[in-house]
């Protein structure tokens, strides 16, 4: 559209210019046919330059007809070229607008198709913040807090041991019952309680001035010493149980911060003989119960292995004899056989002999001697 600007104007000046030279020619041609004035026409010398200026009138007015149809084909022509260069401009104006259009369209499908996946995240947003809404509401409750603990805790004793080695809720003779108690090879029970005192933990972590903080962590050593000193008056029975129970703490978070920062309460727990384990620490635990339940099998079959370690060498020992009978066998079988083919070569010999007649003197001689019914065996190997 600006490359057609200038010709529209150089157009608009050509229609002006021959509009002014039409306007001209009309004036001079309406002095034309005007009369002369009556005194100029008894004047000779008037008369000539009249005829003169006529003259040069009439070769005005020719050249004036003959620019005017230089600039009628001159209108035509950039009439022709204005038409031709406008049809290309909105050629190329109606394929640029095709190509915008497609590449709009194309664009507007990727944005949908982006917009569809922003749409599907949200939504995954959405659901996760109801999840976690709905995770803050049960670790809010205390009794739903402990029964997400337990829960934990149940889970990672099934994975880990066969059924028979544990019991959740276990009743002691004190008639109190642990959330677990694992079967060691003694017969006794290693007692795991959870606990989860994540109020105390998340007050010790939201406080601002050093004062709140130290109220915090004071309430949170009492309440771990708390739940320590619980579990070793109600579940460490001697004789009965282990001599060491376990305290199961469901947050790998909450372990750290009581690990990191209350050095002290885990080592006041240590010497009450319980352990505080996280879910990961709960999980090697289980592995050496795995093992020590190995290796007490193995002990309880190592008397029954021994015998049948002895009758299975006595068995090897009867097939050695045996077998070395059989050797002796064979070895005379052997024997036997060659004998045999002794036999057999020297029978083939006198039976070729007879065949061909030779008969030595002494064969003969031997069998005048003796009598044929009375002639002996030969015996094996002559």
């Amino acid at each position: 559209m600006s490359e057609s600007l200038p010709i529209i104007a150089a157009v608009a000046v050509l229609v002006a210019c021959t509009a002014l030279i039409a306007m001209a020619i009309v004036v001079w041609r309406t002095r034309q046919g005007a009369p002369p004035p009556a005194a100029a026409t008894t004047d000779p010398a008037m008369t000539d330059s009249m005829t003169d200026l006529a003259r040069a009138q009439a070769d005005a007015a020719a050249r004036l007809e003959a620019m005017i149809g230089l600039l009628v084909k001159a209108q035509t022509h950039l009439g022709h070229t204005v038409n031709e260069r406008l049809d290309s401009v909105s050629h190329r104006l109606g394929d640029s607008l095709e190509k915008t259009k497609l590449s709009t369209a194309e664009n507007l499908q990727k944005l949908n198709e982006r917009l569809a996946v922003i749409d599907s995240a949200q939504k995954n947003i959405t659901a996760l913040a109801t999840q976690v809404t709905s995770l803050q509401s049960v670790l809010s409750n205390k009794q739903e807090r402990g029964a997400f603990g337990q829960g934990r805790m149940e889970l990672i004793v099934r994975d880990g041991l066969p059924k028979g080695l544990y019991e959740f809720q276990y009743t002691l003779s004190n008639k109190l019952r642990p959330d677990c108690a694992i079967f060691l090879p003694d017969k006794r029970p290693l007692v795991i309680d959870s606990k989860f005192p994540l109020e105390a933990v998340t007050a010790y972590r939201d406080a601002k001035t050093d004062e709140a903080k130290r109220q915090a962590a004071a309430r949170l050593r009492t309440d771990v010493i708390k739940h320590v000193a619980d579990i070793a008056e109600k579940y460490l029975i001697p004789g009965e149980t282990q001599d060491m129970a376990l305290m199961f703490v469901p947050s790998e978070s909450v372990y750290a911060e009581l690990h990191d920062g209350f050095d002290d309460v885990v080592q006041k727990a240590f010497r009450a003989k319980v352990v505080i384990v996280s879910p990961s620490l709960l999980m090697l635990a289980i592995h050496v119960v795995q093992q020590v339940q190995k290796d007490a099998r193995m002990r309880e079959a190592a008397g029954r292995i021994q015998t049948e370690v002895g009758l299975l060498t006595e068995d090897v020992r009867r097939l050695s004899d045996r077998v070395a009978k059989l050797g002796q066998h064979f070895g005379q079988a052997n024997e036997d056989v060659r004998q045999i083919l002794i036999s057999t070569q020297k029978i083939e010999q006198r039976g070729a002999r007879i065949h061909d007649v030779e008969f030595s003197d002494e064969d003969a001689g031997a069998a005048a001697i003796i009598p044929a019914p009375m002639m002996p065996k030969l015996a094996a190997g002559e």
